[in-house]
């Protein structure tokens, strides 16, 4: 996949996975009850910092806070961008 945005310094730039439709029961889940999900996939990463090197790398599975980032949509596809310190995880 190539994204034609290139994050600057320590910001990455995620592809949130799709929130889930049904519960484990199988109950599904209207629009409005829905989470907004807190894992994504890693699809840009900025070159760092002075004295800082990037633990994230592009395809990496991370998980961050539900209010992490600001969204945006590029070419129809919905985007969050966010430092990377506001990564609690690689999965």
């Amino acid at each position: 996949m190539s994204l034609n945005i290139k994050p600057l310094s320590d910001r990455v730039v995620i592809e949130p996975m799709a929130a889930e439709t049904t519960t484990a029961s199988g109950l599904i889940i209207p629009d409005t009850a829905k989470e907004k999900p807190q894992k994504g996939t890693v699809v840009a990463v900025g070159n760092g910092k002075k004295d800082y090197t990037m633990t994230v790398k592009v395809g990496d599975t991370v998980l961050y806070g539900k209010y992490a980032g600001t969204e945006l949509k590029y070419e129809g596809i919905d985007y969050l961008i966010m430092k990377e310190e506001e990564i609690y995880a690689i999965i």
